[in-house]
């Protein structure tokens, strides 16, 4: 199989233009092109007023292939196609008694679930949330009626937190396995629309998601894993330095010494537990701010500029940063073309935004975080658990100046920048629900978090014609952008570092950011715990 990489053609050309470029381009017969799939479709808008062209990365079989890349020796663009298929690293023997355990069932915990079910080791997960339909019905009736159900909501259920977001898929880890490839695989097996396999930025979105992620939780329990929705771990059995199994909510033990941690980055009390017990944890930056909005329309012209539109670009996104005079990184988080500001908070008495999309990203406004990145050694000295308690502290701060009824605090961006507090909208409507309660969003961060934006605003202004417009709305506050803390785990063997069988995973443990990343940690876990167990039986 052969790779072509930077083959361009114009934004609008027919469909048989691309067979036509892949002929021309390797310069062979029609007849000898066999078959081709684009491996990745992508465009270049930084100039944005010149033509806009797509870029392909194609793959394709073909007739007399060593004599093409014989021909193409020195050309970069003209490869033999690597292989992305993925192996299983093994099988489980028919007599295994003992069972793997996940707990959470976000997408590091789906993936390393149904990867080991494929395998033959039928997983048990436990998830303290409830299955995506009910917890749909308890997440909207924060956004509706302001009441929260803290074991269901944006955080905790079924898909985890990356559910109620912009479903986006892509990232930026090094996989030199292609296990992104099986995570977009997989997704596309349940139901996802194919062309998230080769766009540039793929994404579902929360509605179609929902559907994909059931389907998957079917196929872990048609090869033999279980999937417990409202199972709670509230303990965990250590004996030794190893893992023996853990305790549920209603007392009940699961004996296992093969336990997946794939914790969400809100699993709070979850990471006071393992603390407690002795499990090896460390505080981690993270970044804090607000969530910004614009008409989407804005965020076109000014990324797109003609093209603003055009339905095969779709909603325009964009990604920035600035170094303040004081140190901070200010920079744009999870932006979301064409969806809405929602209410994150799993916890009573605090609000938390997060942004989230439809897969057809076609709502009134543009949303991301605009946030700074803090440290432990500067920020949140005093243990593990210290970003853990700022983020509490300044969620319930939150709370009280949104007018503690889960509303949250507001303030317009020109206002922001001139210190003066908000006291009605402009043209631009924030889109969270329950609510946004205008005023000074001064006291809601530290000053230094306050200051750094405020510099960084009229800087973004000057990169996105428009972002710094006086009626564009700051909501807040964004402060799980990711998790806390870090569950150390050994480099080889993924288990944790003081905890054999322990295997710290995917976000909330500190090694993933995204759905795509969180994915393929789950699948890198799920074959650790294959390779451990069937060593174990052979001793």
């Amino acid at each position: 199989m052969i790779r072509i990489t930077e083959l361009a053609l114009p934004l609008d050309h027919p469909a048989d233009a691309l067979r036509k470029a892949i002929v021309e381009r390797l310069k062979i017969k029609d007849a000898d092109l066999l078959e081709f799939t684009m491996f990745k479709r992508s465009y270049d808008a930084r100039k944005k007023n010149s033509e806009i062209k797509f870029v392909y990365i194609i793959d394709l079989k073909a007739n007399n292939e060593e004599r093409i890349l014989a021909r193409f020796a020195d050309d970069i663009n003209v490869r033999p196609a690597p292989d992305t298929n993925y192996y299983p690293v093994g099988q489980a023997p028919a007599n295994l008694t003992e069972r793997p355990l996940v707990i959470g069932f976000g997408p590091c915990g789906l993936f390393a679930a149904l990867t080991l079910a494929q395998m033959g080791f039928k997983p048990i997960v436990l998830e303290r949330g409830k299955d995506v339909r009910r917890r749909t019905k308890d997440t909207w009736a924060l956004w509706r009626n302001k009441v929260l159900t803290p074991e269901s909501n944006v955080q905790f259920g079924e898909g985890g937190a990356g559910l109620f977001s912009d479903g986006k898929l892509y990232s930026q880890i090094k996989d030199p396995k292609f296990y992104g490839r099986k995570v977009m695989h997989e997704f596309i097996r349940a139901g996802a629309p194919e062309e998230i396999m080769y766009v540039s930025k793929p994404h579902i979105g929360t509605f179609r998601l929902t559907g994909v992620v059931a389907t998957m939780r079917e196929e872990i329990r048609a090869l033999g894993g279980e999937v417990r929705f409202e199972n709670k771990v509230t303990d965990f059995l250590i004996e030794d330095g190893r893992i023996q199994g853990v305790t549920l909510a209603d007392g009940e033990q699961l004996r296992s010494r093969y336990v997946v941690l794939a914790l969400g980055h809100s699993s709070r009390d979850t990471f006071r537990k393992i603390h407690e017990r002795g499990v090896y944890v460390e505080a981690k930056p993270f970044a804090v701010g607000f969530r910004i909005e614009h008409p989407q329309s804005l965020i076109d012209t000014a990324r797109l500029g003609k093209y603003a539109g055009h339905p095969d670009l779709g909603a325009a996104d964009y990604k920035l940063v600035y170094h303040a005079k004081n140190g901070r990184a200010v920079y744009s988080f999870c932006m979301c073309p064409g969806g809405t500001v929602v209410a994150a908070t799993s916890e009573p008495n605090r609000v938390v935004t997060n942004g989230m999309s439809q897969y057809s990203r076609n709502e009134r406004n543009a949303n991301a975080g605009i946030v700074v990145g803090i440290t432990p050694e500067e920020d949140f000295p005093g243990g593990p658990l210290a970003g853990v308690e700022l983020q509490e502290k300044l969620e319930s701060l939150a709370y009280e100046l949104g007018g503690s009824d889960y509303c949250a605090p507001g303030q317009l961006v020109g206002d922001f920048i001139r210190k003066k507090p908000s006291s009605e909208f402009g043209e631009v409507e924030p889109s969270y629900k329950p609510g946004v309660l205008l005023g000074d969003l001064t006291p809601s961060l530290p000053s230094y978090v306050i200051e750094a934006i405020r510099e960084a605003l009229p800087e973004f202004g000057k990169q996105i014609r428009g972002f710094d417009r006086h009626d564009a709305i700051l909501t807040g506050i964004e402060t799980r952008t990711s998790s806390p803390v870090r569950i150390k785990r050994d480099n080889d063997s993924l288990q944790s570092i003081n905890t054999r069988g322990l295997y710290p995973a995917g976000e909330g443990a500190g090694y993933a950011g995204g759905i795509l990343s969180a994915g393929v940690d789950g699948i890198k876990v799920a074959e650790a715990i294959a390779i451990a167990m069937l060593e174990d039986l052979n001793n």
